[in-house]
C-alpha cells in the first residue's frame, strides 16, 4: 500500500513569513503551484498559503452597517470581523495573510487516508511533518500520478 513518504515530493518550493506579498505573486507565477508552505527562520511549518488568499486581499473592505438612535450607536456586524478584513487588504507579507495551523499528515498515511483529508477539508496540499520538522508534501497532482500505478 502506497504511503505518503513514497509519493510526497521532497524537494518543496516554500516561503517564509517575512516574504512579501509580492514576491509570493511572483513565486506562484514562477512555479504555477497554487498552494505554498509557509515556514519560520528555524525551518519549522508553521501554515500554508494559496493563491485565494493572495486573491481575496484584494476583495473590497466591507464596512459595518451602523444606526444611530437617540444618542445610541448600533454597530451591526462584528468589530473583530472588520478588524481582519481591515488586516487582510493592509497585509504586505506571507505572516500577516497565511493560514495557520494548516492540515497535516504523517509519513505513514496511506493514499486513502491523503484523499479523505484532502476531500474532508477541501484542502489542496498536504504538508507531510514529523516530529514538527517538514519533510516534504502531497498535492493533489502526486494523488493522482499514484493512481496510475
Amino acid at each position: 500500500m502506497l504511503t505518503a513518504r513514497d509519493i510526497m515530493t521532497t524537494e518543496v518550493v516554500s516561503v517564509r513569513l517575512d516574504t512579501s506579498l509580492k514576491d509570493l505573486a511572483k513565486k506562484f507565477v514562477e512555479t504555477r503551484f497554487s498552494n505554498l508552505p509557509v515556514l519560520d527562520e528555524d525551518e519549522n511549518l508553521v501554515g500554508v498559503i494559496s493563491e485565494t488568499d493572495l486573491i481575496e486581499q484584494h476583495k473590497p473592505l466591507h464596512i459595518p452597517t451602523v444606526m444611530t438612535l437617540f444618542d445610541w450607536v448600533f454597530s451591526f456586524g462584528s468589530e473583530k470581523r472588520f478588524q481582519e478584513e481591515v488586516d487582510r487588504v493592509t497585509a504586505t507579507t506571507v505572516g500577516e495573510l497565511y493560514c495557520k495551523d494548516p492540515i497535516t499528515c504523517s509519513p505513514e498515511n496511506s493514499v486513502r487516508e491523503l484523499a479523505a483529508l484532502m476531500g474532508q477539508h477541501k484542502v489542496h496540499l498536504l504538508p507531510v511533518v514529523s516530529d514538527k520538522k517538514m519533510l516534504g508534501v502531497v498535492a493533489r497532482l502526486d494523488l493522482i500520478r499514484a493512481m496510475e500505478d
